[in-house]
Order: structure tokens, then C-alpha cells, then sequence
């Protein structure tokens, strides 16, 4: 029986040096899609993606465009926007990969809900930013029209922020384990997942305005599908104690003990290496192998032979 994988690609996965053209990304999707094929006859794949610079091209569009007649859509809409998008990137460069070997690919994208809490502490103090910058006089008339949290970002300027709750459930993960049974290639819980709650009373689904980290949603879905093994695909082969320093260390073969005794010495950083380190020993400790590496080693690491893993 093949093993499951559930890959989730960084947000800059597809956007290389910048580029935010449609066909500057789908070049660089080739290479993914050439990596999926080529793993296709040993792994049930489901690939997850980040969404970074997509949904904020996104999100600038609608907020540049927006009029009384053609409002802006919100930022969940916007996520389900760039779901589609990268999806069908994705979709694309796998089955052109099949096609120049001879074969037909079975893949398709399901637009993913995914549901958090409204009670999580994440939505009394949102911290992630997204969109454009604004002067800070603009930054506040827009927080007071729109019910924004603005907040200034690095010197750089001020931007809306938002709430980063952590997943707790995906609305498709039935339909999502019912297609890779099938033995479809399926993209799913992209940019995160778009955000949703349920309501108390009925338990109905309602979008809300967040960002998911991608890395968990993907660990979440690949908790819920029973997958084998969870990767996240990132810019480098593997994780490093000091990285970046002169005596920077790569992290081979490691259990999630010795991997949360160094998250707890602040060896890695938030907002990068620190996420897929968490989601990685997150799904380790619940039987399965965390991995942490880049598309150039992914198929040595699925092997056990080069990246970052992580097993009990």
C-alpha cells in the first residue's frame, strides 16, 4: 500500500525574486508539479499551500478597485480567491508533468474550510499584517470606516492586521480522504484554509476575517486524513540551530523532545522556522514522521535521507 503524504508548500513556493505576474508563478510551478509525478506511483499525495503574496496582490486589487457599486470582497472571500488561483497553477503544472511522461493525472483542488474558534485568544490581539501600507492618518480613518486593527510594521508604515487563530477542523476532510482513496492527486487547505467558525446555536458555518497558518492547517489535515507522513516544503534542506551564523548546525534525525527542547531555548524564529518546526513534531507526537525540507531534497527526505525529521 502507498503511504499518505500531506506536502504543504511555503507561500513563496511560487513567487520567485518578486515576481507577481500569473505566468512568472506558473513557470515556477513546473517544478512542483514535476516532483508530485515523479512521486505519484510510491505516495497518495495532498498538497497544501501558503498564499502570502498572492491573497495581499489580492487583497490590494479589491481594496484599490473598490467603489460603492463593486465593494471590496472580504478577507476570507480573498482567501478563497487565491485558493483558486494557486490551485489551478497547481492543477496545471501536475497534469502538464504527466503528460511529459506519457501519463494521465488525476488531480483536482477543493476549496477548503477551515474552522477555528471564536474564542481563541489569537482574535483579542491580532498581530499578522496583511495588504498595503498606509500613512498613518490614512492607516486610522480606514481602521474607523472598515472596523479595522491597524498597527505600524517595522518602520515601514501601517497596515491592517488581523487575528491568526490556530485550526481545530476542516469542513472537506470526508470529501478530501474519499478523493485520495480514489487515488486523485487533491490540493486542499490552501493559504491556510479560508476561516470559518460555527455558530452556537444552529452549529452553521460563517466566514471570518484571519489568517491560518498554513503549516497547521496542513498538520491538522493531515491528522484528520490519516496521513503517513507531513512535510513542510520550505527555502532550505533542513532546519538549523543558529542559522544563519557562522557555526549554524543542520538538524538531521531528531525526536519531538529533543526538537521542543530547542523551540524552548528560542532557537528557531516566529513567523518562520518556528511554525513548521511546531506543526512538524506536532504530527510526530501523534504517531506519524515530521519532516522539514526543501523541493531539491524532498524526495532523499521522503527517504530517509536527507532533511530535517522528526519521529517518536
Amino acid at each position: 500500500m502507498k503511504k499518505r503524504i500531506v506536502l504543504a508548500l511555503g507561500g513563496n513556493a511560487l513567487q520567485k525574486n518578486g515576481e507577481a505576474t500569473a505566468e512568472a508563478q506558473k513557470k515556477v510551478a513546473i517544478k512542483v508539479g514535476e516532483v508530485i509525478a515523479s512521486l505519484s506511483n510510491k505516495y497518495e499525495i495532498i498538497v497544501a499551500h501558503g498564499n502570502g503574496p498572492q491573497v495581499g496582490n489580492i487583497l490590494i486589487h479589491e481594496e484599490s478597485a473598490s467603489t460603492d457599486k463593486a465593494p471590496a470582497m472580504p478577507l476570507e472571500t480573498a482567501v478563497a480567491m487565491s485558493q483558486g488561483q494557486i490551485g489551478y497553477w497547481l492543477t496545471q503544472a501536475i497534469n502538464n508533468a504527466f503528460a511529459k511522461q506519457g501519463r494521465t493525472a488525476k488531480v483536482a483542488t477543493v476549496v477548503s474550510q477551515v474552522v477555528v474558534d471564536r474564542q481563541d485568544s489569537a482574535f483579542k490581539n491580532p498581530t499578522k499584517p496583511i495588504g498595503q501600507f498606509y500613512s498613518e492618518k490614512e492607516a486610522k480613518l480606514l481602521a474607523k470606516k472598515n472596523h479595522w486593527t491597524v498597527k505600524e510594521d517595522a518602520g515601514r508604515g501601517w497596515r491592517r492586521v488581523v487575528a491568526s487563530p490556530k485550526p481545530i477542523d476542516i469542513v472537506e476532510k470526508k470529501a478530501i480522504s474519499e478523493l485520495v482513496k480514489d487515488g486523485i492527486i487533491v490540493i486542499a487547505a490552501g493559504g491556510g484554509g479560508i476561516p470559518v467558525v460555527r455558530t452556537k446555536i444552529l452549529k452553521r458555518l460563517k466566514g471570518i476575517d484571519a489568517v491560518i497558518d498554513k503549516d497547521f492547517a496542513a498538520e491538522k489535515l493531515a491528522e484528520l486524513v490519516k496521513a503517513d507522513i507531513f512535510v513542510s516544503v520550505t527555502a532550505v534542506p533542513n532546519a538549523f540551530i543558529n542559522y544563519g551564523l557562522s557555526n549554524e548546525e543542520p538538524i538531521h534525525t531528531t525526536t519531538p523532545n529533543e526538537i521542543s527542547n530547542l523551540i524552548k531555548y528560542g532557537y528557531f524564529k516566529p513567523g518562520s522556522m518556528l511554525p513548521k518546526i511546531e506543526a512538524a513534531v506536532t504530527f510526530a507526537k501523534k504517531g506519524g514522521t515530521g519532516i522539514i525540507t526543501d523541493i531539491d531534497n524532498l524526495k532523499e527526505a521522503l527517504d530517509g535521507k536527507a532533511g530535517t525529521i522528526i519521529i517518536s
